[in-house]
């Protein structure tokens, strides 16, 4: 007897199944919280030189602070002041209408006066990672998803050995603490290794939910619950706009970002193991307590009786031959090889465009909170309609499609006259919308 055969006994998809999704609902709406955290905490606002040390010895005397600014700062194209540079010493005759060409200038001497109209802190205005150094919060992105990487791995191997509930249990504290620890850092080597560890435990939330709901739903209806599982993405991506809004702190937005999961906490006593993991490894009397439960709650209680453990038994035998696999398995034959790279590489490009696009939004120079709502908002019906073009024509080509329109999209992007910051972020959501597909 296979372990489908039992599934459909209990009704693979049924009030049992919906309650493991509600209940794994919360837990993944963390996700994008976490993922697209970045957008909001690393923005370098508008800024300027401080320029205290030109008035030192009173050489601003009265003037205003309009003209302390004329002469202490050269202008940009549009008037305003530029971000990372000073004179280097008071430049009176601009105050003339004079030229400001060819004077010399210097870095910021004193660091920086910020704009603190929208975000009242960020990493960029705690730490001054702005001008030369604007690149150091680009890596806090990098490192995460660095983590994510190392924890897709290590996850992988743990849910396998440990099992998925306790695996996701581990997952749940272990974001917690270096969620919440990320929020007292006091430097930003620190906030990059935390952050690095709370995107690798982050990865065994994403990994275990996704499994556990599969493993409990039947073949028919698990594409219906990948959909499920990814619209709970979208709706934690536009949480996180109005979160964003309302918390303007970088280090209370994170705190409030990670508090979710004390719910998800307090939802995983409800959570049942996978009873194909359990048969799997010899647990027959855990497995029949899991699968009689889902037949009481689905109204199958006829069909559990049958249920000896005698026959589970021999399932599990039939499971466990041969089942023994590794990460080498995936390149151990020719066919494997093959369809791993090509997954791989599938994978690589869908990432790296999604998160490329999704992590520039303070690009198009427009309202950075509606703009991420509208990205978030896109892949609602993006993903629902995936969901029956995928029953209509199949993965592969589905797949192709939105890889196709995607590039396409990207490629329009491309030819678009530096001006039209409207169109090129209408043209950049489509892509986004179909790389998230």
């Amino acid at each position: 007897m296979k372990f489908e055969t039992i599934l459909d006994e209990v009704s693979g998809f049924g009030p049992f199944q919906i309650i493991i999704v509600v209940l794994l609902c919360s837990p993944r709406m963390v996700l994008p919280l976490h993922f697209m955290l970045t957008n909001f905490i690393a923005v370098a606002p508008p800024h300027r030189c401080d320029i205290s040390s030109l008035a030192d010895g009173g050489l601003f005397g009265n003037l205003t602070q309009e003209q302390r600014l004329t002469v202490g700062i050269p202008q940009r194209e549009d008037g305003g002041p530029r971000s990372c540079e000073m004179f280097a010493e008071p430049q009176f005759q601009l105050l003339s209408n004079s030229s400001s060409s060819g004077l010399p200038t210097v870095q910021c001497r004193s660091g920086w006066v910020y704009d603190n109209s929208t975000f009242t802190s960020t990493l960029a205005t705690e730490w001054d990672l702005v001008c030369d150094r604007k690149s150091l919060t680009k890596t806090s992105s990098s490192i995460f998803f660095f983590g994510v990487m190392l924890g897709a791995v290590a996850f992988g191997f743990l849910c396998d050995k440990f099992g998925r509930k306790n695996t996701l249990l581990a997952s749940y504290i272990m974001s917690m603490v270096f969620g919440f620890s990320t929020a007292f850092a006091n430097s930003f080597v620190l906030f990059s290794a935390l952050r690095f560890l709370t995107g690798f435990a982050l990865t065994g939330l994403s990994l275990n939910s996704l499994v556990l709901s599969i493993e409990w739903v039947d073949t028919a209806h698990r594409s219906f619950i990948s959909v499920i599982g990814s619209l709970t993405w979208c709706v934690g991506n536009m949480l996180l706009a109005g979160i964003a809004f309302l918390v303007t702190d970088w280090r209370t937005l994170t705190m409030a970002v990670t508090a979710p999961l004390g719910l998800a906490v307090l939802t995983w006593w409800w959570v049942p193991e996978s009873a194909r993991w359990l048969l799997a490894n010899g647990k027959v009397e855990e497995a029949q307590f899991y699968l009689d439960r889902c037949a009481k709650i689905n109204r199958r209680q006829k069909m559990s009786s049958s249920f000896k453990l005698e026959a589970l038994a021999n399932m599990n035998v039939q499971e466990k031959q041969g089942r023994s696999y590794s990460y080498l398995d995936l390149i151990r034959t020719p066919k494997l090889r093959w369809l791993t790279l090509q997954t791989g590489i599938i994978w690589y490009g869908v990432a790296s465009t999604y998160y490329s696009l999704s992590l520039s939004i303070t690009g198009f120079g427009l309202n950075i909170y509606l703009t991420h709502f509208i990205y978030a908002a896109i892949e609602v019906p993006a993903k629902l309609t995936v969901y029956y073009v995928v029953n209509v024509f199949g993965r592969r080509k589905c797949q192709a499609g939105t890889l196709m329109l995607t590039a396409a999209c990207v490629a329009i992007n491309i030819f678009m006259p530096k001006g039209c910051s409207e169109a090129k972020r209408v043209s950049l959501e489509a892509a986004a919308a179909a790389a998230a597909q």
